[in-house]
């Protein structure tokens, strides 16, 4: 798998919402604020940075993010029903007006059969467009080759989000 190339992502992102005084929030589980910390990475992100959550437990993502206790329950952490729960929360709780979730399992262990180690889920957030979903699979790869083709991926998606035009 290719390093992807995370400042210029981030820059890009930072640019297009600077233009458009966006503001941004990261919901974030098996990335554990790496998205966050590539953004922040950036000088001057404070412009368009808003705030991450990190909710690696079920309970920080019910408490934090406020994603039903039954979401979590009937399809799992780990699921596009959660990654959408995710991100509107963590719009509904932060000035953001994009906002990106990540839920997966980064490995080496955690995976089953039906949800096996590389399966990622995220959904992207911006305000007055619906929710953007995707299911990715990175596996077999180590765990950090899989949060570091989530990054990149959640910075795309966040990416797109900021192109939108209403």
């Amino acid at each position: 798998m290719p390093t992807p190339n995370l400042p210029r992502l981030a820059r890009h992102l930072l640019d297009l919402c600077r233009a458009q005084s966006l503001r941004l929030a990261t919901a974030e589980s098996c990335t554990g604020g790496l998205v966050a910390g590539a953004i922040t990475d950036i000088a001057g992100s404070s412009d368009a940075f808003d705030r991450g959550f990190v909710t690696y437990s079920n309970a920080a993502k019910e408490e934090m993010l406020g994603v039903p206790h039954d979401i979590l329950e009937r399809y799992g952490a780990v699921s596009a029903e959660t990654a959408r729960a995710m991100a509107s929360g963590a719009v509904e709780r932060s000035f953001a007006d994009i906002a990106v979730s990540i839920t997966g399992i980064a490995g080496p262990a955690g995976g089953s059969a039906e949800k096996p180690v590389g399966l990622v889920h995220f959904a992207c957030l911006r305000k007055g467009f619906g929710v953007e979903h995707i299911e990715r699979r990175f596996g077999p790869e180590t765990r950090e080759a899989i949060r570091e083709a989530s990054v990149a991926q959640a910075l795309e998606l966040m990416i797109a989000a900021a192109q939108r035009r209403p």
